[in-house]
């Protein structure tokens, strides 16, 4: 069962969302449970009895907008799926600080619509991945979402997330039990293209405060990386 909340203060879009939806399961086979609700606050009352998957959410609503609402759920939930559905491209930019999935705007695209419904429904498929870290410490079982890079010092290798794991263990290898969200970045170092929020000719600046070095000439190739992780 698939939980997805509507949340936008205009019946009608909702209405038009909601059957969008539904056509979206029907051709997809997927179970869909859907919530509605018309402004922030209503759908905080009942967040903890109904978590969804996926949240389909309006901006400019009165009270609290949709972006506040997403920077709050952020706090405590890295896994939602959010998708921004609104009339207005001026707050693109915002949707990096909460980590959105997709920008939809009004009127939405049915094709696309049932685009970014499949997307995200493969990200929170990849967010239920595990990574088996084992140190001479501890073994741990690490969402891999959590990490932000990897790299590579002679025969060892550190993974940062949250806190960094350090074990002997070839770059190579842990590269192949990753996923598309993670690209290798010069001999020495993997990056979660998820955790990018600038890049120049020399360097990548990641959500945590770290930076990578860039390989002369790779600048281009995360780009392009970043831009159709997007799409």
């Amino acid at each position: 069962m698939l939980t997805l909340t509507l949340c936008d203060d205009n019946a009608s879009e909702r209405a038009y969302i909601k059957s969008l939806v539904l056509d979206w399961a029907n051709q997809s086979g997927a179970d869909v449970l859907v919530h509605e609700f018309s402004c922030a606050e209503a759908f905080l009352f009942s967040y903890e009895e109904q978590r969804p998957d996926i949240l389909l959410l309006d901006i400019e609503m009165p009270g609290q907008s949709g972006v506040e609402l997403a920077k709050k759920l952020r706090r405590e939930d890295k896994t939602m799926q959010i998708v921004f559905i609104t009339a207005y491209s001026d707050y693109i930019s915002e949707g990096y600080d909460v980590a959105a999935l997709h920008y939809l705007l009004k009127p939405v695209n049915r094709e696309k619509f049932f685009s970014v419904l499949s997307r995200a429904v493969e990200k929170i498929a990849d967010d239920g991945k595990r990574l088996l870290l084992e140190t001479p410490d501890e073994t741990v079982l690490l969402p891999i979402y959590e990490i932000s890079h990897i790299e590579v010092i002679k025969n060892y290798i550190t993974v940062h997330a949250g806190r960094d794991y350090t074990l002997k263990k070839p770059l190579k290898e842990i590269e192949s039990e990753l996923d598309g969200r993670f690209l290798r970045v010069g001999r020495s170092y993997i990056v979660n293209l998820g955790f990018i929020i600038r890049v120049t000719r020399s360097e990548i600046y990641l959500k945590d405060g770290k930076t990578v070095p860039l390989p002369r000439g790779a600048y281009e190739k995360v780009n392009r990386a970043i831009i159709a992780m997007k799409m």
